[in-house]
């Protein structure tokens, strides 16, 4: 059952459907498991064939009983394959394929499973980028941001931790145009990689969420909206560039183009880099082993072998 079909099946569903960015931890590391590649770049490809047919709340305006009531996800896996972007002849745990699955299925509602042919948009719902600020990758819910908001350059506002940002955003300090960076919140930093849900709440409770940004290498809650991106490998806890940003610093966020870039030149860069050191941090027991041997987000923050 769990072939590399079967993982791009999944990939795609999620595309279509506009999902949560975790889809890009969870599904990797199920995959390694099973002894199948999927990257982060598998994702990119992925999302660049499928049309975003479901416009789900927060980024649009229904709900999982609209879905439900038209039909589901095998409602929206029949829109799929009707355009030949579900591998059919996967087998499922029902013991019978994908394609026998969904025979007398039918999309009972076409504004909330949109037609194949009539989409939201053309490419699907998560965007992951590259570029020297994420070297191994960055996850963006494409679907739930302004469009003002996919191409955007903003000085950097650092902060440490979660709870040092929320701080800042809720005594309305934070500017518009800045680009907010939460970072130390990874797999390794966090330890255990925790839910941004606060700050991205507050910053769309503030109204800025269609022209601030923010930037971590924790992970975000299906629930978010804005210009929200997170997963950014490799971690600040290991010394990846985002902890290296200053405030000030300008960055670029390309979304079309699928860059995240922090614009100093390559020397300053690899300057910054060589003089950084990982910060002190008191972890006992069952933490500290894992803090020790949990990977990167771009490989599903699984464990070292």
């Amino acid at each position: 059952i769990l072939t590399k079909k079967a993982f791009e099946n999944a990939v795609t569903v999620d595309m279509a459907f506009g999902g949560s960015t975790n889809t890009s931890l969870h599904l990797p590391a199920i995959a390694r498991e099973a002894g199948v590649e999927l990257s982060l770049q598998t994702f990119n490809e992925i999302s660049e064939r499928t049309p975003h047919l479901c416009n789900m709340s927060p980024g649009g305006s229904h709900h999982l009983q609209d879905l439900h009531q038209a039909g589901g996800i095998p409602a929206l896996m029949l829109e799929l394959s009707r355009g030949g972007l579900i591998h059919q002849e996967s087998l499922t745990i029902t013991g019978k394929s994908i394609g026998e699955n969904l025979k007398g299925k039918k999309n009972s509602n076409p504004e909330v499973i949109r037609p194949i042919e009539n989409p939201y948009y053309a490419t699907g719902g998560l965007v992951v980028l590259f570029g020297n600020l994420a070297p191994e990758g960055a996850v963006v819910k494409r679907s739930a941001m302004d469009d003002a908001m996919l191409k955007h350059r903003g000085l950097a506002r650092v902060f440490d931790s979660e709870e040092e940002a929320l701080e800042v955003i809720l005594d309305g300090k934070i500017q518009k145009g800045e680009v907010v960076v939460i970072r130390y919140e990874g797999p390794k930093g966090g330890p255990g990689m925790r839910e941004m849900l606060a700050p991205t709440s507050a910053i769309v409770g503030i109204g800025r969420d269609r022209d601030v940004a923010l930037l971590t290498d924790g992970r975000f809650s299906g629930g978010s909206r804005g210009a929200a991106i997170g997963h950014i490998s490799p971690e600040a806890a290991e010394g990846g560039p985002i902890a290296v940003i200053r405030d000030g610093d300008m960055i670029e966020i390309d979304i079309p183009g699928k860059k995240l870039n922090l614009l100093i030149s390559e020397e300053e860069l690899k300057k910054r880099l060589s003089l950084w050191r990982p910060p002190k941090k008191e972890l006992k027991g069952y933490l500290k082993r894992y803090a020790r041997l949990v990977q990167s987000a771009s490989t599903g923050a699984t464990f070292e072998e």
